[in-house]
């Protein structure tokens, strides 16, 4: 099935996630959809599939305008999506999960669906048991039962959200096979991916968005260099921080082992010296948070060591880390960092060890007054936190940080702050390393990254990276690495540049 988007536009309040993005699929097709984080490239495909409704632009499928209202009407027009974590009812079995969705409902011919399933599981080499609960699969298995669900409901144009995370390389072989099948049918591919290679392995022709915008339309094969261009659009930001690293080892881990249900990640060898501030880089979900989480003492590794100032922290209770002198700052501020219905006094007293069985309301209010000083949060004692704006909510954050600090664990540390407060939460933090206390922290934005890091870590949901001297690295190498060539090669590209 062709489809075509054309002039599609979706603001979320200030921000402009889709601005007149065309882009036409052609039957029979495996199209690629590229780009950083934020780009747009999620919201694209949920307006496509129904998830989002769009505020301008049209919508054609085999030359016919469509309004696509809910997932269910986009079912019924032949598209749907694979979602990175797929919809499915992990609790269920095999079957019932492919039933989903099936008209009919309990008078179902279960018979005559049993023969379906094992069809399609056959003609896509799938090796699947129909009363096996999907809850015990792999990510790459249950992506397989959610496939075959799809193209049992009639889906004539398939849309791959980043299904390469997490799965084992003999399941992408079979998931790559599976698309060529159907784009061999006449069926159309739509895969969303942040790994070159794999779409360079697998697409006719990618789209590269940046900022909302489609900004670039290339066949496959297509060079590396050409792509991250496209993506990044400039060079990186040059590093303005100054170096405050010391002698002494503030975090150190052997063999350790970061799990979730998509990912499996050993980091072999890691030395973090006192007053190093050290970027994580790579989309979300590829591993930054659990490293972060697991040096915080909120996570716990099967495997290895970890120790901070040389002290042996591994899997010791919370407590442990916090009398360390870790603090933890997640991204979002009032879910995970804050306490939305308390007052900034409220929260200064949660941190602040009570008097016997009382609170010091007295003691806690005039450290409450110096902090709002000291930190510049423009609110009152009283304030509720919800009620700041999102740089003083970060403020409030730093402000709440256990002294002495000396591992700083941070999520999106400037994530929605203007320039100013962004500028201000630095400065902060730089003083913070002065003093010996050491910076992990993640962020989306390569900029902010290059800017304040002294070395970088890579992360890519395969695999993670040897510490980099942000100093050494380029937009071509953290682009191709990024994009899971974490074993970058100057030679590579040297000749993809000689080729043009």
């Amino acid at each position: 099935m062709k489809v075509e988007l054309h002039n599609i536009c979706k603001r979320f309040g200030s921000v402009q996630a889709n601005d007149n993005i065309s882009l036409t699929v052609e039957a029979g097709s495996i199209h690629g959809l590229l780009g950083e984080n934020g780009a747009g490239k999620s919201t694209l495909v949920k307006i496509l599939s129904g998830f989002i409704t769009r505020d301008r632009g049209n919508l054609l499928l085999d030359g016919e305008e469509v309004n696509i209202k809910n997932p269910a009407d986009a079912i019924q027009r032949g598209i749907g999506m694979l979602h990175q974590d797929p919809l499915d009812f992990p609790p269920l079995s095999v079957l019932d999960n492919f039933l989903v969705g099936k008209p009919g409902g309990l008078f179902t011919n279960r018979r005559q669906v049993i023969k379906e399933f094992r069809q399609l599981a056959s003609e896509f080499n799938f090796a699947l048991h129909i009363n096996q609960r999907v809850g015990e699969l792999t990510v790459g298995e249950r992506q397989q039962v959610e496939i075959l669900r799809l193209l049992s409901l009639g889906v004539n144009t398939l849309i791959l959200d980043e299904p390469t995370t997490g799965i084992s390389a003999s399941q992408k072989d079979a998931l790559f096979a599976a698309a060529r099948h159907l784009a061999s049918q006449g069926k159309s591919v739509i895969f969303v991916s942040h790994k070159l290679a794999d779409v360079n392995e697998l697409c006719d022709r990618v789209t590269v968005m940046r900022h909302g915008q489609g900004v670039g339309d290339l066949p496959i094969p297509a060079s590396d260099e050409s792509m991250i261009e496209l993506i990044f659009g400039k060079e990186l930001a040059t590093p303005v921080k100054y170096s405050t690293r010391k002698e002494a080892v503030a975090l150190n881990l052997e063999n350790i082992t970061l799990s979730s249900d998509r990912l499996h990640i050993t980091v072999n060898n890691l030395t973090i010296h006192q007053g190093e501030v050290i970027g994580l880089a790579g989309l979300e979900g590829s591993g930054q948070q659990l490293l972060l989480q697991l040096c915080a003492g909120l996570l716990r590794s099967p495997t290895g060591r970890l120790q901070i100032d040389g002290i042996d922290m591994t899997n010791a209770p919370y407590k442990n880390y916090l009398n360390a002198g870790v603090g933890y700052s997640p991204a979002d501020r009032l879910r995970e960092g804050l306490v939305n219905g308390l007052t900034i006094h409220e929260h200064v007293a949660l941190k602040t060890p009570p008097k016997g069985w009382f609170v010091d309301w007295k003691g806690t209010f005039k450290q409450t007054q110096e902090a709002i000083a000291l930190f510049n949060i423009r609110g009152k004692p009283d304030s509720k936190v919800e009620r700041l704006s999102g740089g003083n909510q970060q403020r409030t954050q730093l402000a709440l940080l256990p002294v002495p600090l000396n591992l700083l664990l941070m999520e999106h540390p400037t994530r929605g702050l203007d320039i100013g407060s962004t500028l201000w939460v630095w400065e902060q933090l730089i003083a913070r390393c002065e003093g010996g206390t050491t910076i992990l922290f993640m962020s989306s934005d390569l900029d902010e990254i290059m800017q304040y890091s002294d070395r970088v870590i890579v992360f890519t949901g395969d695999g993670v990276s040897e510490p980099i001297d942000a100093k050494e690295l380029t937009i071509d190498r953290l682009g191709q690495m990024i994009g899971g060539k974490l074993n970058y090669d100057p030679a590579i590209l040297k000749k993809s540049r000689m080729k043009r």
